[in-house]
């Protein structure tokens, strides 16, 4: 799994960059696209047409016209089949997109890819070939506003593909998006040593309730069952992506007693880790002889 860090090109160094699906095709004529890998950026695509697959975090998700990828910092991912598929495609770093209220959604750990509705798909390609333009001209002739030109059109580009509804609306405004946001940047910081809610009280100001009340209106379950799952997660990227013996998984995440990740772990999926993998890696061989 190839760790990616955030190189812009020569002349580019803004915090974001537009290409294409295209652009990558080109560019990446080894076929490294289509291998696993774990941005430290965020990525954000729009399919204006073809058809095509991406893979993340071991879930498979059909690409077709008016389809949106959101790639987050941290994500596992691959490109399966974009061979067909073509549409801007926009790198920008953590932290260069202003908070605009909804922009926020982008922090809920929601879905890898959604569809446009169809009369928001040509609104969102002329946003995203605005923000292109104005990207191409301050590579060209940077001028004091540039930065703050493009954070803003990608702000507005970001309003436009966001889903309706569920997470990006509750998350848009009020105290319980806060709280929310407030727990899962704690979250993403402190998962691997701290596992209960309670850790989470201090270094939020807020108490469990209220942490549990504000995660379970923006995504569905409780704080806790947030915090497992994000765990989980990330021991199903240690077994499916390093070799890693699973008594090393388990210290990786906080645990000082393998069995007690094992249990950890079956509780979450159903599965103890050392089944989990072996059937991960069965599919993974399946997918590659298709």
């Amino acid at each position: 799994m190839r760790q990616l860090r955030y190189l812009p090109a020569f002349g580019a160094a803004y915090g974001v960059e537009v290409l294409s699906f295209a652009r990558l095709r080109a560019m990446d004529g080894a076929g490294a696209r289509s291998r696993l890998q774990r941005p430290d950026f965020h990525v954000l695509a729009l399919v204006a047409s073809g058809r095509g697959e991406h893979v993340a975090d071991f879930a498979s998700h059909p690409l077709g016209e008016g389809s949106v990828v959101w790639i987050r910092p941290g994500m596992v991912h691959r490109w399966s089949d974009v061979e067909g598929v073509d549409g801007p495609l926009i790198l920008f770093r953590a932290g260069f997109l202003p908070d605009l209220g909804p922009t926020r959604a982008l922090d809920t750990g929601a879905s890898a890819t959604w569809q446009l509705d169809p009369q928001v798909r040509p609104l969102a390609l002329l946003a995203a070939d605005h923000l292109r333009g104005e990207h191409d001209l301050a590579v060209r002739a940077p001028q004091l506003a540039s930065p703050a030109l493009l954070s803003h059109l990608l702000a507005a580009l970001v309003l436009r593909v966001l889903p309706a509804g569920g997470a990006a609306s509750a998350v848009g405004g009020g105290r319980e998006g806060d709280v929310f946001l407030r727990y899962r940047a704690a979250v993403e910081e402190h998962f691997a040593t701290w596992h209960q809610v309670a850790d989470y009280t201090r270094v939020t100001g807020y108490d469990r309730r209220t942490l549990t009340r504000a995660t379970r209106a923006v995504t569905g379950v409780g704080a806790k069952e947030f915090l497992d799952q994000r765990i989980v997660l990330e021991a199903k990227r240690l077994l499916a992506h390093t070799d890693l013996p699973v008594s090393r998984c388990a210290r990786r995440l906080g645990f000082r007693d393998a069995a007690n990740f094992t249990t950890f772990f079956q509780r979450g999926t159903g599965q103890p880790p050392s089944t989990w993998r072996a059937a991960d890696a069965r599919a993974a061989d399946a997918r590659a002889r298709a």
